[in-house]
């Protein structure tokens, strides 16, 4: 498989949890990514992820078989900008991905603290983040999503295939017991989201039915 055809197509769910377990436990070798799993994986998906030089051989464990470690490459530091994004630009981007469409005061109440004018710009310089309307309260203040191009530089399809914060901590990759679980929205967020905008407009489309009417139809 080509370097080209490997980015060209969405990475497989098998290659994405791989990624992240690197990620989060480098150096690892393949059994303990299969340990953190539950399932072994097929051989390729290490071979995609060397190919797109995002993961590097990091030498061996000192175990028996002396099994190869691998870790992420400064390519996939670069890929992802990670060098950019600080502690705060991170936990923004995680608010503004799990609870869309959000503005710039209920970011800062989730995190319990103020965020410095260019952590946005930050995100918007990389085509991340995008402004989504004005919420309909006092002041109509912005509101902030997640682009198109966020979703395809990290390969998801669809917002709702993001994994909850329950599936992360299952996967070993994150702390549960250590990080506050209002960043994170979960799958049923965004369903119940979309149906409960649809409502609304519904509901104030018929709304502005009922004024426009004469009134003898009213």
């Amino acid at each position: 498989m080509s370097l080209q055809k490997s980015t060209q197509k969405k990475l497989s769910k098998a290659t994405i949890e791989t990624l992240s377990i690197i990620v989060y436990h480098q150096p690892v070798t393949r059994s303990e990514i299969e340990e953190i799993r539950g399932v072994s994986f097929a051989s390729n998906t290490l071979e995609i992820l060397l190919e797109l030089n995002w993961v590097r051989p990091a030498g061996r464990k000192d175990v028996p078989g002396k099994p190869i470690q691998y870790a992420t490459t400064e390519n996939f530091l670069n890929h992802f900008n990670i060098q950019k994004l600080s502690k705060a630009t991170i936990e923004t981007l995680a608010i503004i991905v799990y609870h869309q469409p959000v503005t710039r005061s209920e970011i800062e109440e989730i995190r319990g603290v103020a965020f410095a004018s260019n952590t946005l710009e930050i995100l918007f310089e990389l085509n991340w983040v995008k402004p989504a309307g004005r919420k309909n309260v006092p002041g109509k203040p912005i509101q902030y999503a997640t682009t198109e191009n966020f979703l395809n530089h990290f390969n998801v399809q669809k917002l709702s295939d993001l994994p909850t914060i329950d599936e992360l901590g299952s996967a070993g990759l994150i702390d549960t017991s250590s990080i506050d679980k209002s960043i994170f929205g979960t799958g049923k967020f965004f369903k119940e989201q979309s149906i409960k905008e649809n409502q609304n407009d519904l509901y104030e489309d018929i709304d502005e039915a009922i004024k426009k009417a004469p009134d003898e139809e009213k």
